[in-house]
């Protein structure tokens, strides 16, 4: 059997260790990743292995040439184009009919290669999948297989509510010549994207099987630290290719030639390369130190990885650094938790060095110096930046001047130079002070900036929409908590920016991977005219305004003292209608409220509209997007009762022959488009899919489970203030009151909790779920919708917590209640 070893791209997420060195070479236990791999392969009797190489080619094939020192025979293929990965293995075997193993060149496993190829044989598979189970398996493909291992689905690193299963794609293949004849030549074709998916289709012979043992892909720092710890505890088994010597509890991996002086001391497991040399005093507790390293007396390492020809003075301290090649640290120098000093850097004496610093290639710190920045966010974000296109932090503390400056260079850096971001804020003095750095950023990476500044959401979304933009962000105090301040990113065309543009902004933001612009490039600030004129002539060519002065309404509009009462002053009066208006003066301050607050805001409403007889009462968010609603009788709607009276609403007077709803919607929802005969399309839950399906043209109108609503015509995402005016204009084109409509859809009973578990456990939790209902009829969407009993219950990781919400409905209370105990107990049981 022939193995295409795929020596991995430019590792970007792993920098700054990869800046002089290919992510395959990057050492774990002082040995080359991709030597493990090889070293696996040749265990297993493949020993015929051609090498895809990509990032710094020479240094790969240098060090392993023609592979006979490793006891292998190595050839090597350089694509002349991008092919993706599956097109690349085409490109590397030509018209061979072998039996082929692929493997990456860039992660650590010790699977038994012999076992997988024997079951692959059994199954008569013609392409078997290495598979494996993990805590967290959102960057990943999760692989859904059936009893016998036949794969059914493919997930490709989904969302937590797509997340059926903690059972990933490794990233190995056993293919087959008659998989590999439907990889098209000098083709742009991945695996998970186009192969297995065409091999679906055409119901050949595609396998995944579970395998027991480690595998780890190292794919970004923490996950290369990660790995070094399995190996130091002993949960990763490498072969070191050192002597190994016992003194005392520690388990010393000893090269050639290495000198340690008395009184030295070792803990738990350390690795010593060839030529190393440790004085007296020196403490090393679970550390590799890499060939031709000096460690100066009394220094004490600890959970620490030394790369090769490095010089530490006396009296250095380390706790889970990393050091890479050919560097100096000086004596009495300090280096805190998790800092990274890259290749050939000077560290003087008496340096300290505060957690999670990275010092780049080339760099000088003097004597005495203090290397610092505030990290606390760094802690928060190291799992991910953005949740639903939205990064959330508290203000000044874990959202910060310098750090959003480093937002924004990681954002240009993503968009490229000469690209145009529309932004804009709400009114507080901190939203301006934050973005003005946020502007640094950009401006410095090369990318323009036209500025709204302080103007709602759907503005926002409008201008993107109406002009040649690259992207778009909003700074804005959360609605919920004043202490936390949200940046809001949106794609050119005013969607809420999609997860694969979120995830190249992480990793330039996490591995400081961006450039600065020339001084003749730098970015321009501009300030557009005409927005707001724009917006509100459009507005009212979507409203039909005759037919709302006619009938005469009367509201009460409370406006959260937040920009929709700025937005369009005399929209009320332009449509005849008479409007009470509270809290209609702009205050920061009040941009965010309590449940408290949003309790008694309800109450006045509510007193309000029954006191004057209006014909309902409203409350815009702060951002002005979403609306909480009582009727003529001062009832509050909740936003699943406002959900359906709208729909019937839009379905009586449109009649439309598509909706789309989220998944967590209302089954009335499903029940009065049955009625009329509209097609209900459900969707995620996120604001991106709504938008998406609308943006689609396949449906007629998207009504939300939060209080947003997306018409036809005017704008893609939801806009209170032009949900109030088309909720006027259907209620005078049906001649309904929203209070005989809510005592008609009441009757449905709904009920939601949220149950506690761990990050790590949730894969696991979405397995057994999978597993235990795939007789039932559900939902695979976001999170798993099981319908049962007449009613359904929807389980569905939370995106930003370390929870599942569960909500559940039906006619009864009774049975609401029934099924969301029962999942709730379930999603316990399932996590251990």
């Amino acid at each position: 059997m022939k193995a295409i070893l795929m020596a991995g791209g430019f590792g970007t997420r792993l920098r700054p260790l990869t800046i002089n060195l290919p992510k395959p070479m990057v050492p774990i236990g002082n040995i080359p990743i991709m030597e493990h791999v090889i070293s696996l392969l040749a265990r297993h009797g493949i020993t015929d292995i051609t090498s895809l190489l990509y990032f710094q080619p020479d240094e790969i094939k240098n060090y392993f040439g023609d592979g006979s020192r490793f006891g292998v025979k190595m050839d090597y293929c350089l694509p002349d184009a991008d092919y993706g990965t599956a097109g690349a293995v085409r490109f590397a075997l030509g018209d061979s009919q072998d039996r082929v193993l692929v493997i990456s060149g860039d992660l650590i496993t010790d699977f038994d290669l012999s076992e997988a190829i024997s079951w692959h044989e059994e199954k008569r598979s013609e392409a078997t999948i290495l598979l494996t189970r993990i805590e967290n398996p959102l960057a990943y493909g999760i692989v859904i297989t059936s009893a016998d291992g036949r794969i059914v689905r493919f997930l490709e690193k989904p969302s937590w509510g797509e997340a059926f299963s903690d059972t990933i794609n490794t990233g190995i293949y056993i293919l087959d010549p008659a998989a590999v004849r439907h990889i098209p030549k000098q083709t742009n074709f991945d695996f998970s994207q186009n192969l297995y998916p065409l091999m679906l289709s055409k119901g050949m012979g595609l396998y995944g099987k579970i395998m027991e043992g480690y595998w780890k892909d190292v794919g970004n720092v923490n996950e290369y630290r990660l790995a070094h710890q399995d190996m130091f505890h002993n949960n990763l088994s490498l072969d070191l290719k050192a002597d190994l010597e016992r003194r005392d509890d520690a388990s010393i991996y000893r090269g050639q030639n290495v000198t340690i002086e008395d009184g030295a001391r070792f803990e738990g497991t350390v690795v010593l390369g060839d030529d190393v040399y440790i004085e007296h005093g020196v403490t090393l507790s679970n550390c590799a130190v890499g060939s031709r390293s000096r460690i100066g007396r009394d220094s004490t390492l600890r959970n620490t990885i030394v790369w090769a020809d490095n010089l530490l003075g006396h009296s250095v301290s380390a706790d889970d650094g990393i050091i890479c090649n050919r560097s100096k640290v000086g004596s009495d120098s300090r280096l805190a938790e998790k800092v990274i000093i890259s290749d050939n850097c000077v560290v003087g004496d008496k340096v300290t060095i505060k957690p999670n610093c990275k010092i780049w290639p080339g760099k000088t710190v003097d004597d005495g110096a203090i290397v610092s920045s505030s990290l606390i966010w760094g802690d928060k974000w190291n799992r991910e930046l953005f949740t639903d296109s939205k990064l959330t932090g508290l203000a000044l503390t874990e959202v910060t001047p310098e750090m959003t400056v480093r937002l924004g260079s990681a954002l240009g850096a993503s968009l490229g130079t000469g690209s145009t971001v529309v932004t804009s804020r709400d009114a507080s003095d901190l939203s301006r002070l934050l973005r003005r750095s946020l502007l640094s950023g950009l401006l410095a990476s090369g990318v323009h900036v036209a500025d709204l500044e302080a103007m709602p959401v759907p503005i926002v979304r409008y201008g993107l929409s109406q002009g040649h933009f690259a992207a778009g962000i909003y700074v804005r105090h959360n609605p919920l908590d004043y202490r936390l301040i949200d940046f809001i990113l949106f794609d050119g065309s005013g969607l809420d920016m999609p997860t694969a543009r979120l995830k190249k902004i992480e990793r330039n933001y996490f591995g400081e991977d961006y450039d600065r612009a020339s001084l003749d490039n730098i970015g321009h600030l501009e300030r557009p005219q005409g927005v707001l004129l724009d917006y509100r002539h459009d507005f009212l060519q979507e409203i039909d305004t005759d037919i709302i002065r006619q009938a005469g309404f009367k509201i009460v509009v409370d406006h959260s003292n937040g920009p929709s009462s700025q937005l369009f002053p005399d929209l009320f009066s332009v449509l005849g209608v008479s409007a009470t208006e509270l809290n209609a003066n702009l205050n920061p301050r009040k941009f965010s409220s309590t449940s408290s607050d949003r309790s008694q805001a309800l109450v006045q409403l509510s007193a309000i509209v029954s006191s004057i007889k209006a014909d309902f009462g409203v409350i815009y968010n702060s951002a002005a997007e979403k609306l909480t609603v009582v009727d003529e009788t001062g009832t509050p709607l909740d936003s699943q009762l406002l959900l359906m009276i709208v729909t019937d609403l839009f379905i009586r007077a449109v009649k439309p022959q598509r909706i789309a709803v989220p998944v967590m919607a209302s089954m009335g929802v499903d029940q009065i488009a049955a009625d009329h005969g509209v097609e209900v399309v459900r969707v995620g839950s996120d604001h991106r899919s709504m938008m998406e399906i609308r943006r689609s043209g396949e449906v007629g109108f998207v009504g939300g489970t939060r209080g947003g609503f997306i018409f036809p015509g005017f704008q893609m995402g939801a806009d209170a203030l032009f949900a109030t005016s088309k909720i006027l204009e259907l209620m005078a084109r049906t001649r309904s009151s929203l209070g005989d409509l809510r005592r008609k859809y009441d009757r449905f009973q709904r009920r939601a909790g949220s149950v506690p578990c761990p990050w790590s456990r949730k894969g696991t939790v979405m397995r057994q779920l999978i597993t235990s209902t795939q007789d039932k009829q559900r939902e695979l969407i976001d999170g798993v919708r099981v319908f049962e009993n007449g009613g359904w219950v929807l389980v569905a990781p939370d995106r930003a917590k370390a929870s599942f919400n569960i909500m559940a409905e039906s006619d009864s209370a009774e049975t609401s209640e029934a099924l969301l105990k029962q999942y709730a107990q379930l999603v316990e049981e399932w996590q251990s």
